[in-house]
């Protein structure tokens, strides 16, 4: 199958498209299909070295597709459900091998690609709202950087709760086309 991997850390220019084996999943894995993968900040860092990782490396830290088999002790998955997943290398390429207990079960009416850029940011959400600091109805909420991802994820949960949100984008911002 065909990775993005990095043998070296550095610019962009590290970054190489190879052809590997990927091994059939283990005990409690699943090996995704890939649809979509995530881009992150994070993966710069990766690939700059900031964030060191046994090389050679294959970045990416969400993907989202189909599940084309499943290790032993797998139960809760099978060979064409539609997952994503974060917080696991690997997504720049055809296929990964997950841990079954990092994929996210993924709804049919909504796309890979929102698999694949929603789950980081979405986490990250719903720690803000459920664990840092839950909004009643009523209050107000400053949301920095609303426009960004998660930004934007916070304006709409919050706004969903009842709050009043500070911060929110402007109606261009929202209808631009390359947010979407």
């Amino acid at each position: 199958m065909k990775v993005i991997r990095m043998d070296k850390y550095g610019g962009p220019e590290v970054l190489r498209l190879r052809e590997v084996v990927l091994p059939e999943p283990g005990p409690g894995e699943v090996r995704v299909g890939h649809h979509a993968a995530g881009v992150n900040f994070v993966d710069i860092y990766y690939r700059r070295g900031d964030y060191p990782a046994p090389l050679p490396f294959t970045p990416g830290n969400e993907g989202a597709g189909i599940v084309e088999s499943i290790g032993e002790g797998v139960e809760e998955f099978k060979p064409g459900d539609r997952v994503a997943y974060t917080l696991h290398p690997g997504s720049y390429a055809e296929a990964n091998i997950v841990p079954a207990n990092l994929l996210i079960p993924w709804p049919d009416d909504l796309s890979f690609e929102q698999g694949a850029a929603f789950t980081l940011q979405g986490l990250t959400a719903h720690y803000l709202i459920y664990e840092y600091r839950f909004p009643k109805r009523g209050d107000t909420v400053l949301i920095h950087a609303a426009a960004g991802g998660m930004g934007l994820l916070l304006v709409q949960w919050a706004k969903h709760l009842g709050a009043n949100v500070i911060g929110t984008v402007s109606s261009e911002e929202r209808s631009d086309p390359r947010r979407s």
